[in-house]
């Protein structure tokens, strides 16, 4: 009963059998390997991008922080939720490397809208040298309070972009989850919709450390490649990323993976709104279910082995009846029974 985190899941067999086919030999470093260039393939034929510019890196926070940087300069600011990762979790990485300032946009979902954006993007630029200017837009991916952009809704958000000459960055680190939700390709949700530069994640779902940074705009891409190496991000043994990556994607694991663990929150999401006292915040639309419910069912559920995050308050102290919010994330390796034992606890 283990819902904490998608990054707490296994690795995924076929990509440990890569990782071991991939430690045989000898082979060049730096991504001069030759998996490197199946996996560049792999993906520009993914993304329908033949001339995408295709790089790895071992997390999210690396790959979110090397791309804004090559997307901004220093005296820009990034155009982000509140709620962003790159705001919350990723401890000023991305300031550190782009040694830009974020710009917080207000979201009641964890999904800017328009409008929003619109008025944030207004309120820069428009004191002279004295102020920041603007710089990209940062859309996450699936978001962080479990909701996912529709196609539309990123077009409309890139578009407003594109009105202030701002590219577009998308945070993808549940890139394959938010995609088989929407049940499009992987080019509808990104350059399709005006997306410029993505962060492709593997590790939440099914990778031991591999994250695809693809660039659509081929004039940001030797930059990039600097940056990746000056701040310390490109691997030596490199294939053992590219391994990764190409067991990833090969015979689209990375698209049956996150069916799978979409399904499991579904079946999640259904058996928590059975229970009277249990409320989910957001409508749960791919692995990530945030519920709120009183203060003495959460410690009765840790008490008994659930594993999950209480996000707003210490379940073993206060008012029994006091609501704190849970977060319970689903990843590949969830099995319907391990939905079925935790329901049965929280029921029983």
């Amino acid at each position: 009963m283990f819902f904490a985190s998608d990054n707490a899941g296994p690795v995924h067999p076929k990509v440990m059998e890569a990782l071991v086919a991939a430690n045989t030999g000898y082979a060049m470093g730096y991504g001069a390997d030759p998996i490197m260039e199946t996996v560049r393939a792999q993906i520009r034929e993914a993304f329908e991008a033949p001339e995408a510019a295709v790089y790895l890196i071992i997390n999210g926070t690396a790959a979110n922080s090397v791309l804004l940087a090559s997307m901004t300069q220093p005296w820009q600011t990034v155009f982000c939720t509140e709620c962003a990762h790159i705001h919350e979790d990723e401890c000023n990485a991305p300031e550190f490397y782009t040694q830009a300032k974020l710009t917080l946009v207000p979201t009641a979902d964890g999904k800017m809208a328009p409008d929003a954006l619109r008025s944030k993007i207004l309120g820069e630029e428009n004191r002279g040298v004295h102020g920041p200017q603007r710089g990209p837009l940062s859309i996450t991916q699936v978001t962080e309070k479990g909701t996912i952009y529709t196609l539309e809704e990123i077009q409309a958000l890139t578009a407003t972009a594109r009105e202030f000459r701002m590219q577009t960055h998308l945070d993808g680190a549940r890139f394959a989850n938010a995609m088989t939700a929407l049940d499009c390709s992987p080019a509808d949700m990104t350059w399709k919709a005006g997306v410029d530069t993505v962060s492709f994640g593997g590790t939440k779902n099914g990778a031991m450390g591999v994250e695809a940074c693809i660039i659509f705009n081929p004039e940001i891409a030797w930059e990039f490649e600097l940056r990746r190496k000056r701040g310390g991000h490109l691997l030596s043994k490199h294939r053992y990323l590219s391994a990764q990556m190409q067991a990833y994607l090969q015979d689209d694991l990375w698209l049956d993976m996150a069916r799978s663990a979409n399904a499991r929150c579904a079946q999640l999401a259904a058996g928590l709104r059975q229970h009277d006292a249990v409320e989910l915040l957001f409508e749960p639309q791919a692995n990530m279910i945030f519920f709120q419910m009183p203060r003495s069912d959460h410690k009765r559920m840790l008490d008994a082995g659930a594993v999950y995050y209480v996000m707003n308050g210490d379940p073993e102290a206060g008012d029994p009846d006091a609501p704190l919010i849970g977060r319970l994330v689903c990843d590949w390796a969830m099995t319907e029974a391990d939905v079925n034992q935790f329901l049965d606890l929280l029921h029983g």
